[in-house]
């Protein structure tokens, strides 16, 4: 039997203010307030939230054969908190129905993955608490920013726990295979891979109100037979996009959102199911190993990193960027560890893209790569200095490797420990249980032989005067007459 797992991302890009070279030094605030306020406030109202709407419609109309996933970025959630609270909350009302999966993402929406291990680790482990703390969920499956994935990123999430990871089905990786089966990482058989449907994909996402595309326009039984009409044995449809795509790369008067609620029962009709991600893992096996030793993503015509680091200015922020990550690391610094996650977001690199693209690209403030560059390349430098005040640059990377080795052996100690406390605080509360117990059975069993003692005594006393009264009392009356 088909399925399809239908997934959205949810993620807002955080605009960088204009930053001179001259404020170096002196304005430590990078971020334009008023356009993130404004941008969020436009996409929530345009898109996110009569999205979720029509999602849980759906869901309150087809119950738990309907069921869907999503994925938010810890700095997405951030500015939902401060601008669009509202979306938080439809987000929870649908979590309320069991019909939700919330996946495992990099809380900065950043490239960690390709460079550092330690703070690729981290950034998920963050996204996982803040999904546990509004969601209550565990996430069991992983979606890298834009779907980055390749065989050595795999292992790493395979050995964070995951059982299975999102990535794009593209072209050049899978050859004469087909994205509807389960496949797993080369490197380790334990992660599983869900593989986009592209064309699927896009059709929603990126065709649908483009009236000279052939398939214009789309209907969801269409969509559905031709889902249907797939081999017998392809058994998964892996329909993936973003969220603001229904309403802002597609526009609600292109009736897109009609086209989404009818689908259920367009597929219901011709016997194909909705699963999780965790359900699709948990009940198919893989059917083969996928080798991506490069590494892909969902972005572009090549599928590939080149749209973040594709020209030397954007490998030399990405680098200087990183340069400090073992430093802001150690530092543990609120306002330093926030400022990271956000100059880590993807969507910085991109602006200073050169390459053409068939998916418009808004610049924002920027007029060119160049400038998005230099502007970016000012707040780092900015940014650099206060970690360094933290942690000086003569600080050379043995020390500095030695200090997180130093930190990291402790950290380690402490939880053993915690543990071992946390074993010996129970086995004294079992003890002291079992203590308490033979307390009181020895207590009772004493008071019973007590009592058991003084009954017969008693019986004794009170049966003693009343056998030596009446003899009294008759002798004296039998002596009285013949007296």
């Amino acid at each position: 039997m088909k399925t399809i797992c239908l997934y959205f991302e949810i993620h807002q890009s955080i605009h960088l203010k204009r930053y001179r070279f001259f404020d170096i030094g002196t304005d430590h605030y990078y971020y334009d307030t008023f356009e993130n306020e404004r941008s969020i406030g436009d996409i929530a109202e345009r898109s996110y939230i009569p999205a979720l709407n029509t999602l849980l419609a759906m869901i309150q109309e087809h119950g738990k054969y309907f069921k869907v996933a999503f994925s938010l970025s810890g700095v997405g959630i951030e500015q939902l908190e401060l601008h669009a609270p509202q979306v938080l909350e439809k987000l929870q009302q649908l979590n309320e129905t069991g019909c939700v999966e919330f996946l495992a993402e990099p809380y900065s929406h950043g490239l960690s993955s390709l460079v550092n291990e330690e703070s690729f680790a981290h950034d998920v482990k963050k996204q996982c608490q803040k999904i546990k703390e509004y969601f209550g969920q565990e996430p069991k499956v992983l979606r890298n920013s834009s779907l980055i994935y390749s065989d050595d990123i795999g292992q790493q999430v395979a050995q964070m726990g995951f059982k299975g990871m999102l990535t794009e089905g593209a072209r050049h990786v899978l050859g004469w295979k087909s994205p509807h089966y389960i496949y797993h990482c080369a490197l380790n058989p334990k992660l599983k891979l869900l593989l986009r449907d592209v064309r699927l994909s896009d059709d929603i996402s990126l065709r649908f109100n483009n009236s000279d595309w052939d398939g214009y326009p789309l209907f969801a039984d269409t969509y559905a037979d031709e889902i249907a009409r797939l081999p017998e044995e392809e058994q998964v449809i892996n329909i993936f996009m973003e969220l603001s795509a229904l309403g802002i790369a597609q526009p609600l008067s292109s009736n897109i959102l009609d086209f989404l609620k009818a689908l259920p029962a367009c597929a219901k009709q011709r016997g194909i199911t909705f699963s999780t991600p965790t359900e699709i893992c948990m009940k198919l096996n893989s059917v083969g190993e996928l080798n991506v030793p490069d590494t892909l993503s969902w972005v572009d015509e090549e599928r590939d990193i080149s749209s973040w680091l594709g020209n030397p200015m954007q490998r030399e922020a990405f680098n200087k960027l990183y340069s400090v990550a073992d430093r802001v690391r150690i530092a543990n610094d609120p306002r330093i560890n926030q400022d990271w996650d956000y100059l880590q977001a993807s969507n910085n690199f991109r602006f200073m893209t050169t390459k053409p693209s068939n998916v418009g690209l808004d610049r924002g403030i920027y007029s060119s790569p160049f400038d998005a560059f230099t502007n970016y390349m000012n707040i780092l430098g900015d940014f650099i200095n206060r970690v360094n005040c933290l942690y000086p640059e003569e600080l050379d990377n043995d020390q500095l490797e030695a200090m997180l080795t130093t930190i990291n052996n402790q950290g380690d100690e402490i939880e053993v420990k915690d543990k071992e406390i946390t074993r010996l605080q129970a086995k004294i509360a079992k003890l002291e249980l079992e203590e308490l117990k033979l307390r009181e059975k020895y207590e009772g069993g004493k008071a019973t032989a007590s009592k058991a003692a003084k009954k017969p005594a008693s019986k004794a006393s009170t049966a003693k005067p009343k056998a030596k009264q009446p003899v009294a009392k008759k002798a004296v009356k039998a002596d009285e007459p013949t007296a």
